[in-house]
């Protein structure tokens, strides 16, 4: 379980203070514990005075506090000191990418327990790194004329409770999206045109990690299910688990997926630019292959040494963390949050807790 799990609702008198709640996604910090001070465990750690530290502060722009989730416009997850550290020594001197890639694969590999393993600037481009590598292999010709689909699988099955705004990074490659109900419609939807299935992640629950239940109509499409139809086909599985945990092993490759993106800047806490791609060896390496800095249609989707480092080491401390202690840390800033408001005459407020994956 995580931050990305946690809502705070809060239940307000007046009209003109639930409007003002509803529609912030995240509150402010200006004045609101101007009437009392943070308890031990949501103290902010002490930054030193210094330009680099009072960015925001310096630039006018207000820091938040996120009651929602990690999501991508409030910046993101919180990066770890550790990530941090990694990145500031990368930065030192200069490196081959290829092979600097291609030892960090192997080590996120072996770390994730995947045949293969990129850094990718977000989950969005493992996606679209994945597409493809479904439709044009690691061959540099093909790769060269994407997004131009003359002669190539120009076709992704999607099922229907899976079509979500970020599926945009599967059609950018100007492929045609079949959506399927059933598994019966996914068996005729697959042909000699199908670059692949793409799939949102979906935890035995039937929930996936935008939060949302599937309905009961789809049960016989979660990934288990379309891999037992897609593999025999020859047709790749992607799964798109953003904002979810690892697992090791992980959990939708033993379903059957070929392929699994996640987020960097979420739960990981790496670099917020970035995500990783795990997978079968053959493709993983046609998405780096794909990406910046080889010119094909991915080259402006570019990972540095930098936050190649940072990706790994917030792999390796995602295995060191005390997340049971992280979790208990948040509940303790949400009881406080919930507590302060609540000093506001006719306000109450109820922490709801959602783990979708």
């Amino acid at each position: 379980m995580h931050f990305r799990s946690l809502k705070s609702l809060f239940h307000v008198g007046e009209l003109s203070r639930r409007q003002m709640f509803r529609t912030a996604s995240s509150l402010a910090t200006v004045g609101l514990f101007q009437s009392g001070s943070f308890p031990f465990s949501a103290r902010p750690v002490a930054k030193p005075k210094s330009y680099e530290s009072d960015i925001y502060s310096s630039l006018g722009v207000r820091p938040i506090i996120n009651c929602d989730h990690v999501k991508t416009i409030l910046s993101g997850s919180l990066v770890l000191p550790e990530v941090m550290r990694a990145m500031e020594s990368a930065s030192h001197e200069f490196v081959q990418l290829d092979e600097l890639m291609d030892a960090v694969g192997a080590r996120l590999a072996t770390l994730t327990g995947s045949d293969w393993c990129i850094v990718t600037s977000g989950c969005a481009a493992a996606i679209a790194h994945a597409t493809s590598a479904c439709i044009a292999g690691g061959d540099p010709e093909k790769l060269r004329r994407l997004p131009n689909l003359e002669g190539l699988k120009d076709e992704v099955v999607i099922p229907r409770y899976s079509r979500n705004l970020y599926d945009q990074a599967v059609r950018m490659l100007g492929v045609k999206v079949i959506e399927v109900g059933t598994i019966e419609e996914l068996d005729a939807a697959l042909g000699a045109k199908t670059a692949l299935v793409y799939v949102l992640g979906i935890n035995d629950a039937g929930v996936g990690w935008l939060g949302d239940k599937i309905p009961a109509q789809f049960a016989n499409l979660k990934v288990k299910a379309v891999a037992e139809v897609a593999r025999p086909r020859g047709v790749p599985v992607f799964v798109d688990a953003a904002a979810e945990d690892l697992t090791v092993p992980n959990t939708y490759l033993q379903r059957g997926a070929t392929l699994v993106g996640y987020s960097g800047g979420k739960v990981l806490r790496g670099p917020q630019c970035c995500g990783l791609l795990m997978g079968r060896k053959d493709l993983v390496r046609a998405a780096w292959i794909n990406g910046a800095p080889h010119h094909s249609y991915g080259r402006p989707m570019k990972v540095g040494k930098e936050e190649i480092a940072g990706m790994l080491a917030a792999v390796e401390m995602w295995f060191k963390r005390d997340h049971a202690a992280e979790w208990k840390q948040w509940e303790s800033w949400l009881d406080f949050i919930a507590k302060s408001v609540t000093r506001v005459s006719g306000v109450s407020a109820e922490i709801v807790q959602v783990c979708p994956a």
